[in-house]
């Protein structure tokens, strides 16, 4: 049977995020659901898989939470289960900015949908950001984006105050578009730069997902794949399955051509780990690779294997609602 992947985020004001957490781990466990769920008193973010009719009871139970009857989620469908497990956990924040008073339930940017997200980025008075980390951009992303080159969110405060001055020492002020993978980043990204003093500032509702599903691959402004936080790796047009495998040693997205190199070993390295790392970390790698291997000739699930080789998540959390 066919998997179903549902990624899926909501800013919200949760007075018992606790209490929250409890009661979502409670009701999604008994249905099989895997994967990540995220809650915090600003709303919760997760991408979760099961299969068959299962997707709709849990999507029911998450939309009855307080706040929470508008829940989106972008589908998708995989082969074979992209989690190992469920994990409910409570964070103070469902995407971490560590900005606070930083409040997307009050103050956000404008919603560009999908349709319209080609004409505001081909706009000459457009600029065009890409709120993700390098590696994510280095796969993939809109034409003409600027990369901020962070390795974590926490990071594109600093980045934009910095870019703000370059562009007031120009005399230009343009409007900002601003984009993710699922749209959570973005979110939160645009009500920062507003709360900044910004005043022309967009957002692509649904994230490059939602722009990948529905603009054909004709008309796309979409270069490249875009990453997703689970054991697809990343996705192209319509979603399907891009051609990027995970380096199991340092979580970075690796390409058909990288896995040629005589420095990929599956599991083991990959072309941008190689040289930086231990005797002991490639000691402990092999043997994470020989339990795996003995698991599947008995044909069992290696669980140990999520500790060490899940896809890295926003800000390094095990956040998936951006995926």
């Amino acid at each position: 049977m066919t998997v179903r992947v549902s990624a899926f985020y909501k800013f919200t004001p949760f007075e018992a995020p606790d209490d929250i957490r409890a009661s979502v781990d409670a009701a999604l466990s008994p249905l099989g659901v895997k994967g990540t769920v995220l809650v915090a008193s600003e709303g919760l973010n997760g991408t979760i898989a099961v299969e068959g009719d299962a997707m709709d009871t849990a999507l029911d139970i998450l939309r009855a939470l307080p706040g929470c009857a508008d829940l989106e989620h972008k589908e998708s469908h995989a082969d074979e289960m992209p989690f190992w497990r469920l994990k409910v956990r409570l964070k103070r924040e469902i995407v971490t900015m560590g900005v606070p008073d930083t409040d997307p339930t009050s103050l956000v940017g404008t919603y560009v949908d999908p349709e319209d997200w080609n004409a505001l980025i081909t706009d000459p008075d457009t600029v065009v950001i890409d709120t993700r980390n390098d590696y994510e951009y280095g796969i993939g992303t809109f034409e003409g984006a600027i990369d901020p080159e962070t390795q974590a969110f926490r990071e594109f405060p600093d980045w934009f105050r910095e870019f703000r001055q370059k562009l007031e020492a120009e005399g230009r002020k343009p409007k900002i578009a601003m984009f993710c993978t699922g749209g959570i980043r973005c979110e939160k990204a645009t009500s920062f730069v507003k709360s900044e003093g910004i005043d022309e500032v967009f957002h692509l509702k649904g994230g490059i997902l939602k722009y990948l599903e529905t603009v054909p691959e004709p008309e796309s402004k979409w270069q490249g794949e875009c990453f997703v936080f689970d054991q697809r790796v990343s996705v192209g047009h319509g979603l399907k399955i891009g051609d990027y495998a995970l380096c199991h040693a340092c979580q970075a997205p690796v390409s058909a051509e990288q896995r040629q190199d005589e420095r990929f070993e599956p599991g083991l390295s990959c072309p941008a780990c190689y040289d930086s790392l231990t005797d002991d970390q490639r000691a402990r790698f092999a043997e994470r690779q020989r339990q795996i291997r003995l698991a599947r000739e008995r044909g069992e699930a290696h669980i140990g294997r999520t500790a060490k080789s899940e896809p890295r998540q926003p800000e390094r959390e095990p956040a998936n609602g951006d995926t």
